[in-house]
């Protein structure tokens, strides 16, 4: 049975002295100290109202000021590694140095008493209970920390130097001359402050059973800043991996980790998580099922949590340089398709850009799969193997399947695509008069995300069809403007304004336009035009070949021509599933 969770309010001094808790860990995927003057000041001005009030006496028996939650969990080296609560920790640290630092310059009554309380804090105990200078009671790995030495000399010395720059040094200092400005002005109650805030601050440590409850625990509380990331804890993981072969290797990680980190920022953007936890996310796919062929069982259709899966055995897929070159490998592939670079065909790059409007985000994770699995990859297959997929979405989503049923056929057949086998989703196969009544009673709407990924389709099945410039935003384009309808010529059927026959692709800056005009007026801005006025630029017309074309041949788009244009964009799309033999 796993442990429950510990969490009862301590004292500083209470969990600082715990024997249970002999040395505190900032872990290596921890992101680096980050507090400055504000939060400090703050934290400093909130004590001192506390500790002398001025509405009341202050009551150490009575009197408790609670500061936030410490979370944490034993490893295996009986460290309390931190969650949560290391900023808050490292800051009470650096103040109580200062303290201690300002006590021991100076005579006063029960002095001893208050270094010893504070040194406990601070350093472990020697087997008579005396604080050990060199044992300090808090240890910092963080990966991407560059200041964390001085950090450790600032606990072991009392010492810093004005012109160091880092956010220990900087706050130390801060602790220091305000400790020392309000002994100034306060000698007869100085000596009170420290051990109220040691005694009568209280904290809430949380104990986890282990990394991925507390991890999970934070997620779920913490509702400032940003919590630990799936690549925070990944990298840290690399970082000790290549950090064992010396400075050079160490340094070079470096380096190709921000390369990797900017690649991602520049092509991924997905709902939750972070661009790196992305590429995680698309090669983890690829992992799990050559895992699953290498022991010849089977893949889970449920698939595990990313952190888990990389988390098995150790991180040991993490400490791999193959891993961390596959994972270059497939983020540069992905760099390829968002920027057309010329790894591709412009045939190819049509069938991707049709994917990117998917409703369902899993096809990138299928494609990543595919592309690991072979890496060389051959045009023609690439493309039947872009078509089959494209299709068993554009089913599912005209079906209303919904997400995670597409996530089956896919689960299916991953291990043929690692085998270079065809992909055929017998299982999935539909009557082709279920998927035409399905087609004539569905509502495309602007907000269903089907609508854009079969106009999508619809749009590059032409061979002469180009892909707009990069950048180019897409919206959906009522052929038969809404506005006519409702102000001059009415449809005999209103739901034909819904349908596919009367919507299309189109530019945002030519949609803003011709949005609302009669499609006679709308021709200019299908072709192009120049505004009347002296100086006015050309307005280029639309990339959209369809529209174009309706523009040169048609003074009129009525509601025939809608229903005319549906049933041809209906008809092509069975025969595009017969073609991929996904209609019984």
């Amino acid at each position: 049975m796993a442990k429950q969770l510990n969490a009862e309010q301590k004292t500083i001094a209470q969990i600082l002295n715990d024997p249970n808790r002999a040395k505190f860990l900032i872990p290596d995927y921890q992101r680096p100290y980050s507090w400055e003057r504000e939060q400090c000041e703050t934290l400093w001005e909130d004590i001192l109202a506390f500790a002398y009030p001025i509405d009341h006496v202050f009551n150490a028996n009575n009197d408790r000021y609670f500061l936030g939650t410490i979370l944490t969990f034993q490893n295996d080296y009986y460290e309390s590694e931190v969650i949560d609560g290391q900023q808050r920790l490292i800051t009470f640290l650096l103040m109580l140095r200062a303290f201690y630092e300002a006590f021991e310059k100076i005579d006063c009554a029960n002095k001893e008493n208050i270094l010893n309380g504070i040194g406990k804090c601070i350093w472990n105990g020697d087997e008579f209970g005396n604080v050990d200078k060199a044992s300090l009671k808090l240890k910092s790995e963080v990966a991407s920390d560059e200041d964390v030495a001085e950090f450790k000399k600032i606990l072991e010395t009392g010492a810093t130097t004005e012109k160091n720059p880092s956010n220990y040094s900087v706050n130390y200092r801060l602790f220091t001359s305000w400790i020392a400005a309000f002994k100034d002005e306060n000698p007869d109650s100085f000596s009170f402050l420290p051990m109220r805030i040691l005694n009568n601050c209280i904290l809430l440590p949380i104990e986890a059973d282990n990394q991925n409850t507390a991890l999970r625990i934070f997620t779920t509380l913490n509702d400032r800043g940003m919590p630990l990331s799936d690549a925070d804890i990944f990298k840290a993981q690399f970082y000790k991996f290549f950090s064992q072969y010396g400075k050079q290797s160490k340094e070079s990680f470096i380096k190709r980790w921000k390369a990797l980190a900017e690649l991602c920022d520049k092509n991924f953007s997905p709902r939750k998580g972070t661009p790196v936890d992305d590429l995680f996310m698309r090669y983890s796919y690829y992992a799990k099922t050559k895992k699953a062929v290498e022991q010849n069982s089977r893949i889970n259709e449920t698939f595990s949590n990313t952190r888990d899966f990389y988390a098995e055995d150790n991180y040991e897929l993490l400490r791999d340089k193959e891993t961390f070159a596959d994972l270059e490998m497939l983020a540069k592939f992905w760099d390829d398709v968002t920027n057309r670079n010329n790894r591709f065909s412009s045939k190819i790059l049509k069938k991707l850009y049709v994917l990117s409007y998917s409703p369902y985000g899993v096809w990138s994770y299928v494609v990543s799969l595919y592309f690991m699995s072979w890496r060389e990859l051959d045009e023609e297959d690439f493309g039947r193997f872009l078509d089959k997929i494209t299709a068993l979405i554009l089913i599912n989503g005209i079906l209303d399947f919904g997400k995670q049923t597409i996530r089956r056929p896919f689960v299916l057949e991953f291990k043929n695509i690692y085998n270079g086998e065809p992909i055929k989703f017998e299982q999935y196969r539909q009557k082709e008069s279920l998927v035409r009544s399905r087609l004539g009673e569905m509502n495309f709407s602007n907000s269903k995300p089907i609508t854009r990924t079969m106009l999508a389709w619809w749009t590059f099945r032409d061979s002469a069809q180009e892909l707009p410039p990069l950048g180019t935003k897409l919206h959906i384009e009522h052929i038969y403007a809404r506005n006519r309808h409702e102000n001059f010529v009415s449809l005999s059927n209103p739901n034909s304004l819904e349908t596919l026959g009367n919507k299309a692709l189109l530019e945002e800056r030519i949609n803003i336009g011709a949005a609302d005009y009669r499609f006679a007026d709308k021709k200019k801005y299908y072709l192009g035009w120049q505004p009347p006025g002296k100086g006015k630029k050309y307005q280029d017309g639309t990339f959209n070949q369809e529209l174009r074309h309706l523009a040169e041949t048609h003074n009129d788009f009525t509601e025939g021509d809608i229903l005319a244009r549906n049933e041809k964009i209906f008809d092509a799309f069975i025969a595009y599933l017969r073609e991929q033999n996904l209609l019984l």
